[in-house]
């Protein structure tokens, strides 16, 4: 039905709006495009056609978890049925790497005798044990989902008995991170995603033509989880890293709308507050839900652990080998060579620290000042690690170890709009 306007249109006007806001659209194009005197987005020019569009990956996942939503499957399995299943996936992911390993390994090891045979069996065994697991995972993340949900609202985060926003995630490639940082000092100052898949030497480019036109320090890395919506997980075998992740990135989800989670990247500071909250509420529900509903998966308490993005690596002697301590170290020499303007020396201090590392059993394939920006925000535990001696860390867990239970925790950090505010909170708390 038609419904007629209940005002005049004046044809002068509308088309003096209309040139209005052509003009204020080429305004904005064309400032989107004068790259000569914005060099954080002149960087782009290297990123710009490898960049991570999330429009068609957000509409698929979450026309699936509409799919998924609607049958509600996991509602009919029994707490040992959804073991077994859990169980059962995490066999199948195995499974699948296993495939995957077994065809790099015949198209690349030398002298291999029937090699095409070789190829073509491999690749067969490795398209249905990705079926296979394609077919598992829709139900297993939605049991992770409902369960994970029903601890929420038992810690306090129900409204109504609903938990908002729902928890909803996806295993699937993730996007790589593009972050640069100033040589001078330690700072994110542009950050984007980049498409899955990309190989050592595409990175490598990306950073090294940052570099070099710029003189900007850059680090194409993984990350195991992004708080899109539904939130994006990377493929695992470890349930427990798996778990803690998704409770970490429905953290961000939860805390988009506040000021402390408006404010992530309105500087370095807000920025390791809401990874250090996400690190330590993420740890703190895992744990509660392994305990509960999946024991056999459940971890003795002996200690802090490392909690990066990633599960970690295996160091080559660890007893002997003090991998946050060493980094800590390796952070506090950088800042204090930075602050003394002692750029080249920062730099060619940091790729022998790197070489270090890598003999001790960690494959860090560049050691920068974007990679101390990067993990410098992940400050959950004492030793600093690559934070170094940053006092932000310390802060939020200063608050969280006075706070009787993560609801509480969660409150009043949330609405934390600088570290000055978080040190005031401390000052004024009994």
């Amino acid at each position: 039905m038609l419904v007629e306007s209940r005002y005049a249109i004046n044809p002068t006007g509308a088309a003096f709006r209309l040139t209005l806001i052509l003009g204020l659209l080429l305004l904005a194009l064309s400032a989107s495009s004068a790259a000569v005197w914005n060099p954080i987005q002149g960087m782009r020019e290297f990123s710009r056609a490898l960049e991570f569009d999330f429009t068609e990956w957000t509409t698929q996942a979450l026309f699936q978890k509409a799919v998924s939503a609607a049958l509600r499957a996991e509602r009919f399995l029994n707490p040992v049925q959804q073991n077994a299943l859990v169980k059962t996936y995490l066999e199948q992911v195995n499974t699948t790497a296993v495939w995957n390993a077994r065809l790099d390994q015949a198209v690349a090891q030398p002298e291999l005798a029937d090699r095409q045979e070789q190829i073509s069996k491999t690749r067969q065994e490795l398209s249905a044990a990705k079926q296979r697991l394609a077919a598992l995972a829709p139900l297993t993340e939605a049991v992770l989902q409902s369960q994970t949900e029903s601890i929420l609202a038992a810690l306090g985060f129900g409204v109504g008995g609903q938990v908002l926003p729902p928890v909803l995630y996806q295993v699937t490639d993730l996007p790589l991170n593009l972050i640069v940082s100033p040589r001078n000092e330690i700072r994110t100052v542009f950050s984007t995603n980049l498409i899955a898949g990309l190989d050592t030497l595409q990175k490598e480019a990306v950073e090294d033509g940052i570099y070099s036109k710029y003189a900007y320090s850059a680090l194409v890395e993984p990350i195991g989880g992004l708080g899109a919506y539904p939130t994006m997980v990377m493929r695992t075998t470890n349930f427990n890293w798996l778990a803690e992740t998704v409770a970490h990135e429905w953290i961000h989800n939860y805390l988009t709308f506040t000021p402390l989670g408006i404010r992530y990247d309105s500087n370095p500071q807000m920025r390791t507050i809401n990874e250090t909250v996400a690190n330590l509420a993420g740890e703190e529900i895992s744990r509660a839900l392994i305990g509960r509903d999946f024991p056999d998966y459940a971890l003795p308490i002996a200690g802090p652990r490392s909690r990066s993005r990633l599960p970690e690596q295996n160091p080559a002697n660890p007893a002997d080998f003090n991998f946050r301590a060493e980094m800590r170290k390796t952070r506090v020499r950088v800042d204090e060579l930075l602050e003394a303007g002692k750029v080249d020396e920062a730099e060619a201090y940091m790729e022998s620290r790197r070489q270090f590392f890598w003999e001790q059993g960690y494959g860090i394939r560049k050691l920068n000042q974007a990679y101390f920006a990067f993990y410098g925000s992940y400050n959950d535990q004492p030793g600093g690690g690559a934070a170094g001696s940053d006092p932000v860390g310390p802060t939020v867990r200063r608050l969280w170890a006075r706070s009787p239970n993560l609801k509480t925790f969660i409150t009043a950090i949330r609405g934390v709009r600088s570290f000055e505010a978080l040190q005031g909170m401390l000052r004024t708390q009994p």
